[in-house]
C-alpha cells in the first residue's frame, strides 16, 4: 500500500526538481544576445553535462536495471541496443520531422538546436520524474537525495535549452517558456509513475527507455551542441566549458 504522505512528498520534490530548469534559464540571460563567446561557453558546458550524465548516470542506471532483470550478458546487450536505438531515433527525427532548408540563417539553426534540446530534455525528464517518485516510495530520504542531484543537473540543462533559443530570438520569455515546459515534464513523469506504481513498475521498459534517452542525449551533444559551440573560432572555449560541465556533474553526483 502506497502511503498518501509519501505520494505528496514525491510530487513536491519532482515539481521542485523540474522548476530548477527555470533557474538555469534565468542564468543563461547573463550573456547578451550578441555575445557569441557566452553562447559557445553555455553550449559547451551543456554538452559536457549531457555527455557525462548520459554515460555515468543514466546509462549505468539502465544497465544495472536490465542486468538485474535479464541477467548479465542479455541485460547488457539490451542496454547497448537501446542506447543506439535512441541515437537512430534522433537521426530519423532530424531527417523526417525537423527538415531544414539548405540556406538558413545562423539564428534559425541555433533556434532549431534549442528546440531539439528541449524535446530531448523533456523525454529525459519523464523517466527522471518516475525515478524520483519511485525512490521516495522506497525511502523519502533517498528520494530527497535523488531529487537534489536531479535539480542540480536541471539548472545546467536549463541553460542548454534556454541559451540557444535566447540567442536566436532575443526573447527571454520564449527561452524561459521552452526551458520551463521541459522541466515540467518531470512531475508529469511522476504522475505516470504514480499510476504505474500503484500496482507495479515495469523495470524492463524503464531500463530500456533510460538507455535510449542516454543515446538521445549523447547524439544531441555531439551532433548539435558541441559543433555549434565551436563556431566562430571558439574551439577552446567550447572544449574548456565542456570539461567544466563534466566536472560540475561529477561533483554533484559525489556530494549526495
Amino acid at each position: 500500500m502506497i502511503e498518501t504522505g509519501n505520494v505528496v512528498i514525491a510530487f513536491v520534490l519532482t515539481l521542485l526538481a523540474g522548476l530548477a530548469m527555470g533557474v538555469g534559464s534565468i542564468i543563461s540571460f547573463i550573456g547578451k544576445k550578441t555575445n557569441k563567446k557566452f553562447l559557445s561557453a553555455s553550449l559547451g558546458f551543456a554538452s559536457g553535462v549531457m555527455i557525462y550524465v548520459a554515460f555515468v548516470e543514466i546509462f549505468m542506471e539502465s544497465r544495472e536495471s536490465l542486468v538485474e532483470t535479464y541477467g548479465g550478458s542479455k541485460g547488457l546487450w539490451i542496454a547497448v541496443i537501446s542506447f543506439f536505438i535512441g541515437m537512430v531515433f534522433m537521426i530519423f527525427t532530424e531527417k523526417f520531422c525537423l527538415k531544414e532548408n539548405e540556406e538558413k540563417s545562423e539564428e534559425k539553426s541555433v533556434y532549431r538546436m534549442g528546440v531539439m534540446t528541449a524535446v530531448a530534455i523533456g523525454i529525459h525528464n519523464f523517466p527522471e520524474g518516475m525515478a524520483i517518485f519511485a525512490s521516495v516510495l522506497k525511502t523519502p530520504a533517498l528520494g530527497f537525495s535523488v531529487a537534489t542531484a536531479i535539480a542540480i543537473h536541471n539548472i545546467s540543462v536549463g541553460i542548454a535549452v534556454s541559451a540557444p533559443i535566447y540567442y536566436a530570438t532575443g526573447s527571454r520569455k520564449k527561452a524561459f517558456t521552452f526551458s520551463l515546459i521541459s522541466g515540467l515534464v518531470e512531475p508529469l513523469g511522476a504522475l505516470v509513475g504514480y499510476i504505474l506504481l500503484k500496482d507495479y513498475l515495469n523495470e524492463k521498459i524503464f531500463g530500456m527507455l533510460l538507455a535510449a534517452v542516454a543515446g538521445i542525449m549523447v547524439y544531441i551533444a555531439l551532433d548539435e551542441l558541441l559543433p555549434s559551440a565551436q563556431n566562430d573560432g571558439n574551439h577552446h572555449i567550447a572544449t574548456y566549458s565542456m570539461i567544466l560541465g563534466m566536472m560540475v556533474m561529477a561533483v554533484s553526483l559525489m556530494i549526495i
